[in-house]
């Protein structure tokens, strides 16, 4: 990757990203049969995590995000970098491969079953851009002779990460959820964008919200009435299974929820929320409730709020979560520098 320098990788990855935003007749095929492997994988979901990270590849972002980097060197040879890709959502592992690459070091890509197609097809649109990248990458099953790696799974699955990848330079993900605040003032707008933190890829990934805290007096018929154009999501057989099952149990176990027809409420602690349920919490302190947030950090990928919190880069716009930008790193560790200084 000697002869490639910043201006030449953003020309590449953005003309990549042109080419996602406006997917060919393979691409597309691949967008409408990807249910077929994953049921959660519907032709909506697909086109819209392809989309997105196109969107991501935008020329003038490419170059801002690079040039953060002084130390970025891709002359220099690069390392071995594992990476162990989780499946929960469409492409979930693409910035972590687009930053191996970048980064001008070597991706040993252990890819999710549930995952498997359209990161290879990314790819094989970058090297027919730029054949030299075929020579940085590769699949493998087994991860082996890896100078780091980064693995992204369960909080049981870190684990076991951490026992076989601790001896070498790494980063291991474990479980992250999404919260969003609410001040009482947001318009209908607003809490229907809300929607979309909540729906997108069914509820699946770590930057959808799962929790919802609201002012004391706050009343939830408002939001649920902002909502209700996602209905149509309790059509899709599985989500229907997460949504029937949970709303058995907390009938049987007199468990009190309140229930719209494809999302259940329901007043929990809680950062985690089973599919198909938001939970909810009443604050009473805007300022108690930031410090609290503060505090469970660790467990929280973003923020979905405009009431003004101090959330530094955890905090998001309603309707953005499940659009990152390219320095919206998982779990706040910055991928770039890790690699970079490897």
């Amino acid at each position: 990757m000697s002869k490639f320098e910043i201006p030449y990788l953003a020309d590449v990855f953005s003309t990549l990203g042109a080419q996602l935003c406006f997917p060919d007749d393979e691409l597309s095929a691949l967008i409408l049969n990807e249910h077929h492997y994953n049921a959660w994988f519907t032709p909506e979901s697909v086109e819209f995590a392809v989309k997105s990270a196109g969107g991501m590849l935008n020329k003038d972002n490419l170059l801002d995000w690079l040039n953060q980097y002084p130390q970025l060197n891709p002359g220099t040879g690069g390392k071995k970098v594992g990476l162990v890709l989780a499946g929960n959502i469409p492409l979930v592992g693409f910035h972590d491969v687009l930053c191996v690459l970048a980064s001008g070091n070597y991706a040993l890509i252990k890819s999710s079953s549930q995952d498997a197609r359209l990161i290879k097809h990314v790819l094989k649109k970058l090297t027919d851009l730029e054949p030299a990248f075929e020579q940085q990458f590769s699949f493998v099953e087994r991860l082996e002779n890896f100078d780091a790696v980064i693995a992204t799974g369960s909080n049981n699955t870190s684990r076991y990460f951490e026992y076989y990848f601790g001896r070498v330079p790494n980063i291991i993900r474990k479980n992250r959820n999404s919260v969003a605040v609410l001040n009482g003032n947001e318009s209908n707008e607003q809490l229907h964008n809300l929607g979309h933190d909540i729906f997108d890829y069914f509820g699946l990934g770590c930057r959808n919200v799962s929790k919802l805290f609201v002012p004391a007096d706050y009343r939830l018929a408002t939001f649920f009435e902002a909502i209700e154009p996602y209905q149509p999501i309790i059509n899709h057989h599985k989500y229907n299974n997460n949504y029937d099952y949970n709303k058995s149990i907390y009938l049987v176990n007199r468990d009190a929820h309140l229930d719209n027809g494809f999302l259940l409420l329901k007043e929990d602690k809680s950062l985690i929320s089973p599919l198909a349920v938001l939970f909810y919490e009443y604050y009473d302190n805007i300022d108690s409730l930031q410090n609290e947030l503060a505090a469970q950090s660790e467990q929280i990928q973003c923020i979905v709020s405009e009431a003004g919190l101090n959330a530094n880069r955890q905090a998001v716009a309603f309707g953005q979560s499940q659009r990152p930008a390219l320095w919206d790193y998982a779990d706040g560790v910055d991928t770039m520098d890790f690699l970079t200084k490897l």
